[in-house]
This record gives C-alpha cells, sequence and structure tokens, in this order.
C-alpha cells in the first residue's frame, strides 16, 4: 500500500516560513496528527504543514486561503515574532527517471511518501533560518564598522560600551540558536530510521548550500565577536587610564594645597 500523501498528483508546491524565535508547540490542538518528529499534521483537503519548534512552518500543497488559515491558527503559538517572516517557496515533482535532486525551481522525488517530504521540509526549514541570520549578521555588520573604522583611522574608539555589549549578546544569541536549536548542521533522526533517504539528504543539503553558509556565519560571527570584544577593552582602557589622571590630578592639588598652607599660612 502506496503512503504517498499526493496520490495522483505529479507536482506540489513547498513554501517554508520562519516565523518567530519558537513556536510552543504544546499548546498546539490538532487531531490530524500524521508525525511527532517534526510534527507533522494535514490541513484542508489534500494539503500538509510541518512545524518546527525553532519557529518554522513548511506547508505543502495548501492553497493561498488555507495557508491564511493556518498561519491565522498558529498565531498565538509564536514567540517573539518577526516583522517580517523569510520565507522560500519551491516545487516538487515526481522524477521521470532514477535519479533525485533539484535544480534552480524544482526539487525531484521518487514519491510523495511521508518521510521523503519530511526531508525536504527540514532542507528548506534550515535554509530559511540561515537566511534570516545571514541578514541579521550584515545589520550586525553595519554597526560594527563604523568603530572599527574609528580605530582604525584614529587609534581610538567611539564611545558606546552599550552598543558593543548589545552587539556581542547578539551574537551569543544567534550562535546559541543554531547551534542548540536549530541544529544546521546535524542530520535528522528520520535518517537513522530510512537510512537509504540519506542520499537525498546530503544532496540537497549540498544544493542548498547549508554547510557552506553555516561555516561562512560562523566566520563572520567570530569576526564581528572579536572586533567587538577589542573595541570593548579598548574602551575600557580609556576609561581606566582616565580615572588614573584623575587620581594623579587630585594627588598634584592635595600637594599643592599642602604646600600653600605650609608656606604661606
Amino acid at each position: 500500500m502506496s503512503n504517498d500523501l499526493f496520490t495522483g498528483q505529479s507536482e506540489v508546491t513547498v513554501r517554508a516560513l520562519f516565523l518567530g524565535q519558537r513556536l510552543e508547540l504544546r499548546h498546539f490542538k490538532n487531531t490530524h496528527t500524521l508525525s511527532l518528529q517534526p510534527l507533522t499534521i494535514t490541513v484542508g483537503g489534500n494539503g500538509c504543514a510541518m512545524l518546527f519548534r525553532y519557529g518554522v512552518v513548511v506547508m505543502l500543497g495548501l492553497s493561498s486561503v488555507e495557508e491564511m488559515s493556518l498561519l491565522s491558527e498558529l498565531e498565538h503559538l509564536i514567540v517573539e515574532p518577526f516583522a517580517t517572516a523569510e520565507d522560500e517557496t519551491i516545487s516538487l515533482e515526481l522524477t521521470k527517471n532514477d535519479k533525485e535532486g533539484v535544480d534552480a525551481t524544482t526539487i525531484y522525488l521518487h514519491g510523495f511518501d511521508l518521510e521523503r517530504l519530511q526531508v525536504v521540509a527540514t532542507i528548506l526549514a534550515k535554509s530559511v533560518v540561515l537566511a534570516h541570520y545571514e541578514k541579521s549578521i550584515a545589520v550586525s555588520f553595519d554597526r560594527i564598522e563604523p568603530l572599527a573604522s574609528s580605530l582604525k583611522e584614529r587609534g581610538r574608539g567611539q564611545r558606546g560600551a552599550k552598543a558593543l555589549l548589545r552587539n556581542i549578546g547578539d551574537i551569543l544569541y544567534i550562535q546559541g540558536k543554531m547551534v542548540g536549536r536549530v541544529e544546521v548542521t546535524e542530520k535528522p533522526e528520520l535518517l537513522w530510521e530510512r537510512p537509504e533517504l540519506e542520499r537525498l539528504y546530503l544532496r540537497l543539503e549540498d544544493e542548498f548550500e547549508l554547510h557552506d553558509r553555516h561555516l561562512a556565519l560562523e566566520r563572520k560571527l567570530d569576526l564581528i565577536s572579536r572586533t567587538a570584544v577589542t573595541l570593548l577593552d579598548l574602551l575600557q582602557t580609556n576609561r581606566s587610564l582616565r580615572v588614573e589622571w584623575y587620581i594623579v590630578f587630585l594627588i598634584v592639588v592635595e600637594i599643592v594645597l599642602t604646600l600653600h598652607d605650609k608656606f604661606f599660612s
């Protein structure tokens, strides 16, 4: 018996959305559950959706109305929703030869069984998370660049310890998110049960450049972090020097007053 979810269809549209920092799936009530890892539910007459705790929903075969209805249903589960959700859309088609793979706009599969669709959804979910943080890190670069330029041109940093600490905090948060929750570089548990799907997963992982993009983000995060820490150390050193000069000034004033009292009293 076939376990294809889209029997009779040769093409399915998939859309992934990164909605917020987390989805509180414990509070989600839906009786049409197909799987728990990731949580997969039926939607409408023929579609389904896969919900990831790290804030992503992947919708397969849904109409625009069904998408809007589902997103409305998920609204109260989103923790720290984003003003604009990062999204990615691609088509799935049944392959006409023995090869499964992907081109610019289409992923070709042997079938639309649940496990294959979960592999695709996992890849897309990780891809939209990476896209979101690629943009976030670009913003961090823009914030840190004037401070680094000041250090290069004048040999000292601008004032702004709070801004530097905020940048460091942002970096640590992104690193924790990608490593602790999303696990971009980790293979899904599904592959332990269906090892024959590992080739498909690796092919898609390579096509969407998940590993390379993750490494690029890690390098950028490290660079921003080291720059911010260096500038923060410089600010603290300058403040320490100012305090030392204040102390010297006070000592000089005290000596002058002492001498004045001694010779002119």
